[in-house]
């Protein structure tokens, strides 16, 4: 995950820069103030648009001197008076699942920061990409803590969560592909006929459409978009035990086409991008081996987490990050996932850059730049979240 930054080269921005750059202490210690000042409030928007949490987390912001906090009280109908909530307590830690009635709830927040410096040398020679690099590198470092922490809660979530349907067993919120290795199209039928069960109504009736739209957003590898934009020219049949044609030896599967317009698209446009209503979302960091994947497999390790496919045909087996990868199902129609966010009220910003004084002698002749934020990561509710193994 990265993203850029660039000052533009107007006369104002290279006098700024310049001005950086002075021997004398106090005309360059303005001119950084003067520059943290505007970067605030820029990096505090970048931070809420980039990344791929940010578009599962909703903002919650509140007063830097106050509390953040959550009436559940408003949020759950739960019969059994108590929900299960994920958050982390500290940055990187482990998200824990932490039992609470109908309450308000304290959200556990923690501070996110990183600093840069660079030779004020640069800054004299009005050098504005090596200054724009080293801003932009402040930027990512703090946008990579926030999607690793992000993600361990929604992978920590789906590891543990279990949902009892009223009259019913409990039932996992990872369901297994009919055929190993493989993602197709009755994977994903599957996942949402146990994504409506999982969202029954508090009374066990039929919830409004709002929170039984099955998963909005479905988050794959490139592998398994590789697999999709194959639905293109692979036959798509799932039933077994169609024998009988001419040149198929006996007990094997017929392959039937998805229909031909639909093939079509997928061709012309490299693939699907929404399959029954969820938005495909490719992410480098899914896959067998990788960061996600390898997650998902420590916080499912002696949980519970024994998956089966959804018509138990397969009895349940433990979940192998060596041969097998998750697929993470998100509904954001729900709004379970929530990103509490401390804000500035004097900069009216949720990002605080300042200048960074360990550089404020002269024989160092460097420049350098403080940033921090203060937010957290919290799962209100398991139900927005389903998976598949494949």
């Amino acid at each position: 995950m990265r993203t850029y930054f660039k000052l533009k080269e107007t006369p104002q921005q290279i006098a700024l820069i310049q001005a950086i750059g002075s021997k004398n202490l106090q005309v360059s210690m303005e001119a950084q103030m003067a520059l943290a000042a505007f970067l605030g409030p820029v990096f505090g928007k970048v931070l809420t648009t980039k990344g791929t949490v940010s578009a599962i987390y909703e903002d919650a912001p509140y007063d830097e001197n106050g509390d953040a906090s959550y009436p559940l009280d408003l949020y759950y109908g739960e019969t059994d008076n108590h929900v299960a909530v994920w958050s982390q307590q500290t940055n990187g830690g482990l998200p824990s699942s932490q039992i609470t009635g109908n309450k308000e709830m304290k959200f556990m927040t923690y501070t996110l920061d990183s600093a840069v410096s660079f030779n004020k040398k640069y800054a004299r020679q009005s050098r504005l990409e090596i200054v724009s690099r080293a801003i932009a590198r402040m930027l990512n470092e703090v946008l990579i803590k926030q999607e690793l922490n992000g993600w361990q809660v929604v992978l920590k979530a789906l590891a543990e969560a279990s949902t009892t349907p009223k009259g019913g067993t409990a039932l996992d919120h990872v369901i297994r592909a009919n055929t190993a290795g493989s993602f197709l199209l009755n994977d994903l039928n599957d996942l949402l006929t146990r994504h409506v069960r999982l969202n029954e109504s508090y009374s066990g009736n039929t919830p409004d459409d709002v929170y039984s739209n099955g998963p909005t957003d479905l988050y794959v590898s490139p592998e398994i978009k590789g697999q999709v934009r194959a639905f293109a020219y692979n036959p798509m049949n799932t039933k077994a035990g169609v024998t009988g044609t001419t040149g198929t030896p006996a007990g094997s599967t017929v392959g039937i086409a998805l229909p031909e317009e639909m093939r079509m698209d997928i061709y012309r446009n490299a693939g699907m991008q929404s399959i029954f209503g969820a938005n495909l979302v490719q992410l480098n960091e899914f896959g067998v081996g990788k960061k996600y994947n390898l997650l998902f497999d420590n916080y499912g390790a002696g949980v519970s987490a024994l998956f089966a496919k959804l018509d138990g045909t397969t009895g349940n087996a433990a979940f192998n990050q060596a041969s097998e990868e998750i697929l993470v199902g998100v509904d954001n129609s729900r709004g379970a996932f929530v990103r509490p966010v401390a804000r500035d009220s004097e900069r009216n910003s949720t990002f605080t850059v300042l200048p960074d004084d360990q550089w404020n002698l002269a024989r160092l002749d460097k420049a350098g730049f403080f940033g921090n934020m203060e937010e957290g990561r919290v799962c209100l509710d398991a139900r927005a979240v389903s998976g598949i193994i494949v």
